[in-house]
């Protein structure tokens, strides 16, 4: 019996090892069939793809031109002036063509752009790169065709009774029809007032993660909310308009479970510290108090007993027969289904809010904000309304356009690239529009000696807009300061990691630098603590400095939701806050080598990118890790390095204390 089984067995090994040499064969014989096509993809994905009947050899590719044209006095002028290389004509062709870029992002090439299965093996963010190189190259073709003087000439022009009416009325279908937006041209003044009439709607169910995630009943809540912003519709391009007054009652939803009316403010997209009124009084402190009124007044709560006094004393004041005044209440200023008139006064100290001819709260004006800057009111959430006045509003034009945040004084100029070596290159992220962020560098930490010694040198980094006008403002701009690195791509935010490669290519293809920082236009930079921080690290010593996350976890819901496609680790690397950080020129000089190579992982954070490549580097090379908390992510801090979320006015106001030599915040208050 056991030498039957031991035949059988052998009889079925030889069957499969039969079966296994005929797959093999089979396999053989498909890779003989495709192995072309095989070649034509992998000579595609690495740049040496035949197009147009010639090869183009990337790899061999002259590597010291630089990633694009930028404008700097002393440079080449033709250079300087003819901008980002741009489509030209075939010389076999009749019709243009873009040229690929003349370096490559990732797997962002010229060549891998124009095959004709490009999308199959390209990632969501590049698919889009791939798109913003392409309007980005149209959109400079159009800057020529534009004359700047034009746009001075319209831009120049006061307002008039049509362009800045002293008043504005809308119904509420005309909302509606605007997504309620009402759009006031030339913002407020002290003064003007805003009279909404409205009906909150009655709550309705909504889920809440959190709730079901904590076992409370089946995570639905009963939510009737609105709010009333004003908004800054002309300051910025591309990002959500900062809210410079953000007031949102709340009926019901809110955490406390309390009516609730908050207050607040948003600057490029960072929210400030909030005020919840929840019907107990404010202090009457002479600095609480704005333009003599109460920030919160009181109203009706059941769950709370008179703050003023406990019921003891109340008895006690009756039996020695002294006099009770009486107190009038009032409660929650909104309801479901009943009609409200609110009035949003602006005065001399801030806001002012009045529901049904009662004073409801105030908010002081915060620093970094004008009432010219609110040129938009937007009322969203669960009301009905039924009409919205503008009244008292300013009668003359204050201009947005940017010849009026522009000062064209040869102050301002950036010196020429030094030819020798220096200590320390920037790079600012900025955008087309930043005008007015621009130039308040310019005026201020820009100005520091050590830049204007050619000691630190400093650029902008800015990506192309959609409007013409604004392009052809940015390259007359360029031209004339000297400062301004043009990227020939169409800006979008989830690309800004494209914006940190072109700085590390600048810095070491540009410049003999042994560190780079890269910084935001809204990020004030104190540099005589970090030159003393970079001094004090061994030379060739690889460096990645700044405000550093550890292990950090992905968003996966909300507004800043990263898919487990996009990321699909549990966790980041460590990485530092992208407003402000440091690294050495060694690890520049392998981001540009794995880009060059297209081994470079892309992510939509770029803060988030820059930490995944120096943990690649230090796999090779151990990197010096230094973390400090005064490259401050979020506003100021004492003593900082750095001080994110500054807006122009708040800049100058951090320039003056220095100068002054006092390291002192201008925060909002």
């Amino acid at each position: 019996m056991k030498r039957v089984k031991s035949e059988s067995f052998s009889s079925r090994r030889f069957k499969l090892s039969h079966f296994l040499l005929g797959l093999a064969g089979f396999y053989l014989i498909f890779l003989a069939l495709k192995f072309p096509h095989l070649v034509n993809m992998v000579a595609t994905l690495s740049g040496d793809t035949e197009l147009d009947g010639k090869v183009m050899d990337m790899d061999n590719a002259d590597l010291s031109r630089p990633l694009v044209r930028s404008f700097h006095r002393g440079l080449d002028d033709e250079e300087n002036f003819n901008g980002p290389s741009m489509p030209v004509a075939d010389e076999k062709s009749t019709s243009k063509r873009v040229n690929p870029p003349e370096f490559r992002y990732g797997r962002i090439t010229g060549e891998i752009m124009r095959h004709r299965n490009r999308t199959l093996h390209m990632s969501p963010i590049e698919r889009m790169a791939d798109e913003a190189w392409t309007l980005g190259s149209k959109a400079w073709e159009d800057v020529d065709k534009f004359d700047v003087s034009d746009i001075e000439e319209s831009s120049l022009s006061e307002g008039n009774d049509k362009s800045c009416p002293s008043y504005i009325s809308m119904t509420g279908q005309e909302l509606d029809k605007t997504e309620g937006i009402m759009f006031l041209p030339c913002g407020l003044t002290a003064s003007s007032s805003i009279t909404i009439i409205g009906t909150p709607q009655y709550a309705h169910k909504e889920s809440l993660p959190q709730v079901s995630r904590l076992k409370r009943g089946d995570g639905t809540v009963m939510v009737s909310q609105f709010m009333v912003e004003l908004q800054g519709l002309n300051i910025v391009d591309g990002e959500d308009p900062p809210k410079i007054f953000h007031l949102n009652p709340r009926i019901g939803g809110d955490w406390s479970h309390k009516p609730v009316i908050e207050h607040n403010t948003c600057y490029r997209m960072q929210w400030g510290a909030a005020q919840r009124c929840d019907g107990i009084p404010s202090k009457n402190d002479v600095d609480m108090l704005v333009d003599g009124y109460q920030r919160c007044e009181k109203w009706m709560r059941n769950d709370m007993v008179d703050s003023k006094e406990s019921k003891t004393n109340s008895w006690f004041k009756r039996f020695i027969g002294r006099e009770q005044k009486p107190e009038v209440t009032w409660s929650f200023p909104f309801s479901e289904g009943r009609l409200f008139v609110l009035t949003l006064r602006a005065g001399i100290d801030g806001f002012h809010i009045n529901v049904g001819g009662r004073h409801v709260s105030s908010f002081p004006y915060r620093l970094g904000f004008t009432l010219e800057d609110a040129t938009g009111l937007a009322i969203k959430g669960d009301v009905d309304v039924h009409s919205a006045y503008a009244t008292s509003l300013p009668t003359s034009h204050p201009s947005f356009s940017p010849h009026k945040a522009l000062e064209f004084s040869p102050d301002w100029k950036a010196p020429p690239l030094p030819r020798s070596p220096f200590r320390l290159f920037i790079g600012v992220l900025s955008a087309t529009n930043h005008f007015a962020e621009r130039m308040a560098v310019r005026k201020t930490w820009m100005q520091h000696s050590a830049i204007k010694s050619s000691d630190v040198v400093a650029r902008f980094f800015v990506a192309l807009n959609p409007r013409s006008e604004v392009n052809a403002m940015l390259k007359r701009e360029a031209e004339y300061f000297g400062d301004i690195v043009i990227l020939p791509f169409m800006d979008h935010y989830e690309l800004v990691v494209l914006k940190t490669i072109a700085i590390c290519e600048f810095g070491v293809q540009n410049v003999t630098v042994p560190y780079i920082m890269k910084c935001d236009d809204d990020n004030f930079v104190r540099l005589e603590p970090i030159l003393k921080e970079i001094d004090g690290v061994p030379p060739g010593k690889p460096l990645y400095m700044g405000n550093l996350n550890l292990r950090h976890r992905p968003l996966r819901t909300g507004k800043w939701a990263v898919t487990w496609e996009e990321w699909p680790e549990n966790v980041y690397p460590p990485y530092a806050n992208g407003p402000g950080y440091i690294i050495s020129r060694n690890v520049a000089e392998y981001i540009i080598s794995q880009n060059s190579k297209q081994k470079l992982r892309l992510f939509k954070m770029e803060d988030v990118s820059m930490g995944m490549w120096v943990e690649q580097f230090n796999a090779s090379r151990t990197v010096q890790y230094t973390h400090s908390w005064k490259f401050c992510q979020y506003g100021c801090t004492l003593n900082y390095y750095t001080a994110h979320y500054q807006s122009p006015r708040q800049m100058m106001c951090l320039w003056e204390k220095l100068s002054r030599g006092r390291v002192q915040c201008c925060n909002f208050r």
